[in-house]
């Protein structure tokens, strides 16, 4: 027996709930910078304090990924539950960071923002292979992908368009604009009601149903291969990370690095430790903890999954860079302001919400339209490097156009990377999955998209500093390096089977 056919109706309330996740994501992206300098940050300081996001996503997508996948609580299901709580505690944070009085109770927000947002986010790509037939997988993602566009757009354009409508624009030193206060707490609001939607317009298939789809739902399905993996290895393999951890933080000590890489040593560190810990788990016959299933499969993965994790460490790479360094950059470059307390500099902060709309706007329509139809043309891995190539192109006319409005061209090309990046690797990777452990592999997975913000939070920073004091335009430089690095990657999966 399969899966019912979804409609048109049904592929949108299932993915409705991202519209409200990701606006509240696109305020984060846009706005976070304009906050933390308004609240006196200087312009080295921005990637420490974005660390928070990073770090949140890395620990928290595992793990919530391998609980959905073991929870059913009746009415209410598998992932649903986590939308709705991730929805509630980040729309509480959303309502909170406005106020927030200095820049550490801000970091601290942003830290339990990104955190929930990472909660309600990461069961939604599985819900969608839990929901759909294998053949409905691409415009599931595709629709999902639709609705990140459109919740960014929302998102980027509410504290441009509260400008235009009379709110305030320009604070105190030491206080946020009232546009990027009221455009916060609309955005709390939306994000509760858009995954209250999906919640209540949708009903997940239980347990006995999927067994009758031939989809194994055994909550320990692959426990004891995956420990008897695990078992396999020496006892001593986390020691090199346990080593390179220890070796990092005796150089940053050793030649005055930015503080923030001894969070880079801490977390290879432990993940040497957490290595060792499930190894010895697993030889003990603990073939069921946590600990063991998730180092496992990260050990285990499907060659595919490997191959789009070097794609996705080098995209999201680039990605990062731009949502850190976007804001100073245009003010600039483009509307000549340095300091965070003028009117021209807090102008620029609005316009940076209209580009970052420009291409989400761009995304959504590509999802729908231009990658379906490249796919169908040329494949799924050989669209998805031709969307980063564009993408490339888009970061490499930041070094070129200084005009504010010309800038919009670029946001062209970064638009049908973003769509690519949303769409093209769920796609080739949900229908290869096993749908018992689709939760924990798409947490994984989602490990390669927070890996590379933490070393672009951590690294960026002191490399700017040593090389390009005072020109943040390099970053832009070095996104598109590597967002081209991804295109060839992602082509090479064609020559690789992928």
């Amino acid at each position: 027996m399969e899966k019912p056919r979804q409609s048109w109706a049904g592929l949108a309330n299932i993915s409705f709930g991202f519209f409200g996740i990701q606006i509240g994501f696109a305020l984060q992206n846009a706005n976070m910078s304009r906050v933390f300098q308004s609240l006196g940050s200087s312009l080295d300081d921005l990637p420490a304090l974005w660390v928070a996001a990073p770090l949140t996503g890395l620990l928290v997508q595992p793990l919530i990924g391998h609980l959905s996948d073991k929870t059913w609580l009746g009415a209410l299901g598998r992932r649903r539950p986590f939308f709705l709580a991730g929805a509630l505690l980040a729309g509480l944070a959303l309502l909170a960071m406005p106020l927030a009085p200095a820049l550490i109770p801000a970091a601290a927000l942003l830290w339990l923002l990104d955190a929930s947002l990472n909660v309600a986010m990461e069961p939604f790509r599985a819900f969608v292979g839990d929901m759909l037939r294998k053949d409905q997988h691409t415009a599931g993602y595709a629709v999902q992908t639709m609705f990140i566009g459109l919740g960014a757009v929302a998102g980027s354009l509410f504290p441009y368009l509260l400008d235009a409508w009379g709110v305030p624009n320009v604070a105190p030193p030491g206080q946020v604009p009232a546009t990027v206060r009221y455009a916060f707490w609309a955005g709390a609001l939306a994000l509760v009601l858009a995954v209250a939607w999906t919640v209540l317009t949708t009903r997940e298939y239980s347990p006995a149903e999927l067994a009758g789809f031939g989809e194994a739902t055994d909550p320990h399905f692959g426990a004891a291969e995956t420990a008897a993996r695990l078992a396999a290895r020496p006892a001593q393999a986390g020691l090199p990370w346990l080593g390179a951890g220890a070796l990092l933080a005796l150089a940053v000590a050793h030649w005055g690095l930015k503080r923030e890489l001894f969070l880079l040593a801490a977390l290879l560190a432990g993940y040497g430790l957490a290595t060792s810990l499930a190894i010895r788990q697993a030889r003990t016959g603990r073939v069921a903890g946590m600990l063991t299933a998730i180092v496992g499969d990260f050990s285990g993965m499907p060659p595919l999954m490997k191959r789009l994790a070097l794609v996705q460490f080098a995209s999201w790479s680039a990605l990062f860079i731009m949502w850190i360094n976007t804001t100073p950059v245009v003010a600039q470059y483009a509307f000549h302001a340095t300091d965070p307390a003028s009117p021209a500099y807090q102008a620029a902060g609005n316009w940076v919400g209209v580009l970052f709309s420009a291409y989400n706007a761009v995304a959504a329509l590509a999802s729908l339209t231009l990658l379906p139809w490249l796919a169908r043309r040329v494949g799924q891995a050989r669209t998805h490097a031709i969307g980063l190539a564009a993408g490339a192109l888009g970061f490499a006319g930041f070094l070129l156009l200084r005009e504010p409005r010309a800038l919009l061209i670029c946001e062209l090309g970064i638009g049908i990377a973003w769509a690519a990046i949303l769409a093209m690797p769920y796609a080739l990777l949900a229908s290869s999955l096993p749908q018992a452990k689709l939760g924990t592999f798409m947490g994984l997975f989602n490990v390669f998209v927070v890996l590379p913000q933490l070393l672009v939070a951590t690294v960026m920073g002191s490399i700017m500093a040593a090389f390009f004091p005072g020109q943040p335009i390099w970053t832009m430089a070095f996104a598109a390096a590597t967002l081209l690095a991804a295109a060839v990657l992602a082509w090479r999966l064609d020559q690789t089977g992928g």
